[in-house]
């Protein structure tokens, strides 16, 4: 604690001795009772379950809609009670994905708004000063200042000197320079919360304190009612904006609804009034140190996110009031924080001390917030999750909720924050208890290209994973699932026995420059062009879809925007499209019968496919998930028809076999397995689609059988770095829910022919009509070194002509060409900042470059999939003769295989 008659903290329990212990407390005047009894309705649209500041947006939003009068919130104890009183009230708009940027841009418009009409919220734009003790934070620092320009935030980087300008408070004698960004600022959440309260029940929003939700009911998928403790209400719409009550209350549901939250302990620092505070003092965060602290009405609030945080209510019984809520304080564990903060603001130790207070605050597994509608349950919305800067996200993601509810969709991107984007495992209370204790640390961490988390490792492995890791594996992991991302033969020791207890290797980058695995992946990338190399797809989604007539094609006719009625045993790339012409999905569909397929959908998509297909398929269509029933083995380059023609007998030759096909193959002593004449890649080869009890023996054959080809694992940054270079865009990265066919160049894999309307169709005719705004291209930067320029790894802003027109999506070395590949969309905005069409013209008649980190490298754009050089031409005039005279789909340049 603080005593000015100590001069400085000394050890926490010493300290103890000296002073009175000091618990926050909500104030009795603040929670006072209403007097006036509501009665609950009996029938509603929609029931929002929290009131703090998440429930009471939602509601303020939905009355703005004009559907206060059919909105109850339900709020368990008094509004405002939850972890909104003793939140921080941090207001940054520098977040890590542009998703949120906008969502947290709408939050302070929100709050603006309501100040000019004189509601309380708070808001002071005091500015933030994030201060850099490393290069490789300086670093960060310049590559968000380069973000700024595409994201529309004002920042600048601050020499030391400058940041000692900005506060005088800090010591400013171990830092490298800052980031200041003037357009942040702080709140109340709590004012914040009782404003948004009160004009919703001016809108006629029905408020019910003290008022327990015991159970969901839906009916036929649906949300039908829910009962509380004031009586049942129906209803069409549930909100859950429970904080970290969420998960529990996603439990009074039956199929129950997976909210994978945890909580944990948040320590924040209160002193008494410090005379001469600037009540102007800038939010200062010191992510080096885990800390920040901010100016609250004279006095300083100080916290931090330790690098290793302690769960709390590890039985989940999280209590309702928030007396028994309150955590006792911990000063041994809040010691590596305050040991920070009195580094950095030295005169700390001469203020007084008013209260430390042990908040519990819940965070998601990938420290994401938690928002959309529930895989589960229909019309059952979520909006949890939001850590400690619910205030940032409370405006944003109230509207966009809101706005989901009323019209079914919103202007805000939100698909990498959806719930859909987990699995089951992941709502698992062990997992979440551990990976909660790394989590709140990343908030504040260093975040390195292809970050790994290192808690819930070792979940989900495919049969052949023993094997990978003898070889020298080193593993990332997606959706839970271990997957290799490289290999080092070298680390492993001769003869060596697999051993569990051993640690396994984790991916790591650790730089912003030149990776350390650099030369493992050329080797790599290498054997897929030259040689042999064998991949683990088996954490790619999949699916089979099957119906007792034709039901399963028409119904994927109807989702599908390319033409899925193909010959049996062909395979079709196709988009499934929104009614805006985005991408939903984008995926792979092998016809294995009349009315049989089997999809194959990117790693993330293995919740969210499913649930767009069980939306708009008919119940006569079967929906299996057989993503843990196949182990999937890439086998690619030049040698692989050569090497597994030795293990079947099957004829592969591209007469009887072509691209593009699937067959079912017996291989080595087994059989059954599902082969596909492709490689997602671009490379000559096949995917095995293997039933996981002979998946050990197909690998040893193909290991065995390979050796004189010299065949060789390869991970997923050496696929990754075939794609890029192909030209491929990825889900999730490039291709995302606002994203169409046309504008990424895709426009061949619709049929707008086909018989049948699909989803999106006319969407996509008008785009097509009036041309793209936005177009997909691909940057070969021409002047960067790769041994002493920082590389780019994904947000960098695009130039044409000095004027900023796009982001990079995915990046990539290209080995073969010898030069870093950028792709990304790009816009051509005229001088009134309205946004015109992109011709061919635009982008070849521009002069383009790529800034990282404030460098600006010239590029060389391409607009359709490059010609790679050919090694073996004989076999390249094999693969077009092979598929000369097939449809469109077998032609496209960007399906043809090369090989090098």
């Amino acid at each position: 604690m603080i005593l000015r008659q100590q001069g400085n903290f000394g050890a926490p329990k010493r300290l103890i001795k000296h002073i009175k212990k000091a618990l926050a407390t909500i104030s009795d005047q603040n929670n006072s009772k209403n007097d006036d009894v509501v009665s609950p309705p009996t029938q509603a649209r929609v029931v929002i379950c929290g009131g703090g500041i998440m429930g009471a947006s939602v509601a303020y939003h939905l009355g703005k809609l004009g559907w206060g009068s059919e909105t109850v919130l339900v709020e368990q104890n008094r509004i405002g009670g939850g972890t909104t009183w003793h939140s921080s009230g941090l207001i940054g708009v520098f977040k890590p994905t542009i998703s949120q940027v906008t969502l947290t841009k709408s939050s302070v418009a929100l709050y603006e708004e309501l100040e000019a009409s004189g509601l309380s919220t708070g808001w002071k734009q005091c500015g933030s000063l994030n201060v850099a003790r490393t290069r490789d934070r300086m670093t960060l620092f310049r590559r968000m200042r380069a973000q700024s320009e595409a994201w529309k935030i004002n920042c600048d980087i601050l020499t030391p000197a400058q940041c000692k300008d900005k506060c005088p408070l800090l010591n400013v004698d171990d830092l490298c320079g800052g980031l200041w960004i003037p357009g942040d600022g702080v709140g109340d959440p709590y004012e914040t919360c009782i404003s948004l309260v009160g004009e919703a029940k001016k809108m006629g929003v029905t408020v019910m304190e003290n008022c327990a939700l015991k159970k969901v009911v839906q009916t036929n998928g649906k949300v039908f009612s829910v009962e509380t403790s004031s009586g049942p209400v129906a209803c069409e719409f549930f909100v859950n904006c429970a904080g970290f009550w969420a998960r529990g209350i996603g439990q009074l549901s039956e199929p129950y609804v997976k909210v994978p939250l945890h909580a944990v302990e948040h320590y924040y620092l209160h002193t008494k009034h410090i005379p001469g505070l600037d009540p102007m003092t800038p939010v200062v965060r010191d992510q080096d140190g885990h800390i920040y602290f901010r100016e609250n009405n004279g006095r300083l609030l100080a916290g931090g996110f330790e690098p290793i945080a302690k769960p709390a209510f590890e039985d989940g019984k999280i209590p309702v009031s928030p007396k028994e809520r309150q955590l006792p304080e911990d000063w041994d564990h809040f010691h590596v924080l305050l040991e920070q903060l009195l580094l950095r603001v030295p005169s700390l130790g001469n203020a007084v001390l008013d209260r430390l207070c042990n908040g519990p605050e819940a965070f998601s597994p990938d420290c994401k917030w938690i928002v959309g509608e529930a895989p589960e349950i229909r019309n059952y919305l979520v909006a949890a999750g939001m850590k400690t800067v619910g205030i940032s996200a409370a405006g944003g993601v109230g509207k966009a909720t809101a706005e989901l509810i009323v019209t079914g969709e919103t202007d805000f991107d939100m698909y990498e924050l959806e719930l859909s984007r987990f699995l089951g495992l992941h709502n698992n209370r062990k997992f979440l208890r551990d990976r909660v204790k790394e989590v709140p640390g990343l908030h504040y961490g260093m975040n390195y290209p292809f970050s790994e988390f290192q808690t819930g490792r070792n979940l989900r492995m495919s049969p052949v994973y023993p094997k990978l890791r003898e070889a020298g594996a080193v593993f990332g992991q997606v959706m839970g699932y271990e997957r290799p991302t490289w290999f080092n033969p070298d680390q492993m020791k001769e003869h060596e026995e697999f051993d569990w207890s051993v640690p396994y290797r984790i991916a790591y980058t650790n730089t912003f420059g030149k990776p350390p695995w650099f030369d493992f992946v050329a080797k790599e990338y290498a054997a897929c062009r030259e040689g042999v190399g064998i991949s683990d797809y088996s954490s790619f989604t999949k699916v089979d879809l099957w119906s007792k007539g034709k039901e399963v094609v028409d119904a994927l006719q109807f989702v599908c925007s390319n033409d899925v009625d193909v010959p049996i045993g062909s395979i079709i790339h196709t988009g499934m499209q929104n009614k805006r012409g985005g991408y939903e999905n984008d995926c792979s569909l092998a016809r294995l019968s009349e009315n049989h397929y089997m999809m194959i959908a990117p790693t993330i998509q293995q919740t969210r496919c499913k649930v767009w297909l069980q939306k708009h398929l008919p119940s006569s269509v079967a929906i299996s998930d057989v993503t843990s029933m196949f182990t999937a083995l890439c086998i690619m380059g030049p040698f692989t028809r050569t090497l597994l023609s030795e293990l079947t007998d099957t004829d592969l030759d591209p007469k009887h076999f072509p691209f593009f096909t699937y067959k079912t193959l017996d291989i080595g002593l087994a059989n059954g397995i599902r082969t596909m004449n492709l490689t997602h890649t671009g490379e000559l080869g096949y995917v095995l689609y293997i039933p996981n009890e002979f998946a050990l023996h197909v690998y040893s054959c193909l290991i065995n059988a390979g050796e004189k080809y010299g065949i060789t694992h390869a991970g997923y940054y050496a696929t990754r770095a075939l794609r890029v270079e192909k030209f491929y865009a990825f889900w999730g990265q490039d291709l995302d829910t606002t994203t169409t066919p046309l504008e990424c160049g895709r426009v061949w894999r619709v049929k707008f022919d086909k018989k049948m309307d699909f989803i999106g169709r006319d969407a996509l005719l008008q785009q097509r009509d009036d041309g793209v705004r936005r177009m997909y291209i691909q940057l070969l930067l021409e002047d960067h070194d790769i041994e002493t320029d920082l590389w780019p790894w994904g947000g960098e802003p695009i130039y044409r002509d000095g004027k900023q027109v796009g982001v990079c999506t995915t990046t990539g070395y290209g080995f073969t060409f010898k030069k870093q590949v950028c792709l990304g969309f790009v816009e051509n905005i005229d001088e009134k900042g309205q946004k015109q069409k992109v011709t061919h013209d635009f982008i070849n008649t521009g002069h383009f470059e790529v800034d990282i980190a404030g460098i600006k490298y010239h590029a060389k754009t391409n607009i359709h999939s490059p010609i790679l050089p050919t090694k073996y031409p004989d076999l390249e005039r094999d693969v077009y003769r092979a598929t000369r005279g097939k449809s469109e789909e077998h032609r496209d340049p960007n399906q043809i295989v090369r090989a090098i």
